[in-house]
């Protein structure tokens, strides 16, 4: 059977009036699949492109996240230059954004604006909380849903000798918001394809986070008679690693391998049962062990008598790990001393590659031509003109 070589969104047009992480992140993994997508920035460019890292003076962060688009800059103030979006919209089969409730209604990019005629658009808006609700129009820092979600006191539950939540400086919420609607704009495109109607998708952060707390939103209604089984850390000569002999079969290997057969007999450990309730005993004798050997002679020994282990590793120790090169997850964008790597999509299609984009747009690289193409314009970028949106003075994202 020949495989398609096409990527899966060949075609699909995209309009991309985000910023920041959610909705770039999602759009970003549109564009990898195959669309073709237009990203939107105010004048000047999106603020993100001047946060660090920077690499030959421009944000690698930014990069990360709009590799493979087009940037078109328009003056948000300026009912012309939104006109001439909303043309270009027409010729889009995706609209996403992340602005705070209601700013598409000012400017006249919201759903019902843009669907009017058409029944075809699939249109997703990201927000911290959605469009309706007491907390629909409040501000959504992913720190602050990460606190509302009830994230933050289950990991710290989880946590010993701690007095107060963690602080975190990855922005779980954004990604995973990303992530769920990046999924669910592809479903809506099948929907689309097999049902022959669109749909306006509302995607809100702090529901994306509250969908990962499986197991804990159970534990609330249906509490359990014990504490959870909770794999524990040990520590090694240079750094620390994390072992995983639950099962009997494991457990007895471990048991053998650090010369203590006697622990297969040890009423605290000789059922798994008993072995996470006493997880914590178990792991204090592990790493009596541990603590005197490097983590890469740990992992290695263990690994090798079929015990589960792995070192602790840093960013830059993972991002050039043997799988991952192996896998060649790690891409290239840009080129010269402003070129750095970005990891492609987790998962890999038989036919077609899915890799990042190469290249970062610069602001508005692709006005002219896009508008233009799109009956905007004939020729120069858009003036920005003397009627103007006073809505639009504040441009809102999540």
């Amino acid at each position: 059977m020949a495989l398609n070589t096409k990527k899966p969104l060949d075609g699909i047009r995209v309009l991309d009036l985000t910023r920041i992480i959610s909705g770039p992140f999602c759009t970003r993994l549109l564009a990898d699949c195959g669309a073709e997508v237009f990203k939107i920035e105010p004048m000047g460019g999106e603020h993100m492109r001047v946060k660090e890292p920077l690499r030959d003076g421009k944000s690698t962060y930014f990069g990360h996240f709009n590799a493979g688009k087009k940037s078109i800059e328009i003056d948000f103030r300026s009912e012309r230059d939104l006109e001439e979006i909303r043309k270009l919209a027409a010729s889009c089969d995706v609209v996403v954004e992340n602005f705070r409730p209601g700013v598409v209604q000012d400017l006249g990019l919201n759903y019902a604006t843009l669907s009017e005629g058409r029944e075809d658009l699939v249109y997703c808006s990201i927000s911290g909380f959605g469009q309706e609700g007491p907390r629909s129009r409040h501000p959504a820092y992913a720190p602050i849903l990460h606190a509302l979600s009830g994230h933050d006191l289950a990991a710290m539950s989880y946590a010993e000798d701690v007095d107060k939540p963690f602080r975190t400086g990855i922005w779980y919420a954004d990604l995973i918001g990303g992530l769920f609607a990046f999924s669910a704009i592809q479903t809506a495109l099948i929907g689309q394809l097999r049902h022959g109607a669109g749909q306006y998708i509302d995607v809100a952060l702090m529901d994306s986070m509250i969908n990962l707390l499986v197991l804990e939103m159970q534990e609330v209604q249906t509490p359990s008679s014990f504490d959870r089984w909770l794999a524990t850390p040990v520590k090694a000569s240079d750094g620390h690693v994390i072992a995983v002999p639950i099962t009997g079969r494991i457990f007895e290997r471990l048991a053998d391998l650090l010369g203590h057969p006697e622990w297969k007999d040890d009423t605290r450990f000789n059922t798994q049962l008993e072995r996470e309730k006493n997880w914590p005993i178990l792991m204090s004798l592990v790493e009596e062990w541990t603590r005197a050997r490097p983590a890469a002679e740990v992992e290695a020994v263990l690994m090798a008598a079929g015990i589960p282990c792995a070192r602790y590793q840093t960013v830059a120790e993972a991002i050039t790990d043997e799988q991952v090169t192996v896998r060649q997850l790690m891409t290239d964008v840009g080129n010269g001393p402003s070129a750095f790597k970005v990891a492609n999509l987790p998962f890999q299609f038989s036919g077609a590659p899915l890799p990042v984009g190469s290249h970062v747009p610069d602001v508005g690289e692709h006005t002219d031509a896009v508008l233009s193409a799109a009956g905007a314009l004939a020729g120069a970028k858009v003036p920005a003109m003397n009627g103007t949106n006073d809505n639009a003075e504040e441009v809102r994202h999540v």
